[in-house]
């Protein structure tokens, strides 16, 4: 399966999308980097970098960022593994996250993972 990586400045807010996504899909590989690592607000490029290893495999990764520096804090990470299939998604947070996890949990390829991310972004709340 493919593996999910979200990232945001707050530790809470990227546990919060993992735990909601896990409602809809609990068997996708999934992890929260958020926070830095005193607990404070803030991107930790160790934090990326491990939880994107944490849930790789041949599938790839997709990583959904909040704003701002994790956007910049990811793709430096991302630049510096060669030959790895990971992906950063400009996607919602919260409804990409659940739609990448529910395709990645039907066994779809990274780039099916990917775009269910970014379709989100085009569904009505109500």
């Amino acid at each position: 399966m493919v593996g999910i990586v979200i990232v945001s400045h707050s530790k809470k807010l990227a546990e919060g999308v993992v735990e909601l996504s896990r409602l809809i899909s609990g068997e996708c590989p999934m992890v929260a980097a958020g926070g830095l690592e005193d607990g404070g607000f803030g991107t930790s490029y160790e934090r990326i970098e491990a939880a994107i290893e944490s849930v790789y495999s041949d599938d790839g990764v997709v990583v959904i960022m909040d704003m701002g520096s994790s956007c910049m804090t990811t793709e430096m990470v991302i630049e510096n593994m060669e030959g790895k299939k990971v992906e950063m998604i400009d996607c919602p947070m919260v409804e990409g996250a659940a739609a990448a996890a529910a395709e990645s949990e039907s066994g779809s390829t990274l780039e099916e993972v990917k775009q269910a991310a970014i379709d989100a972004a085009g569904e009505s709340k109500f």
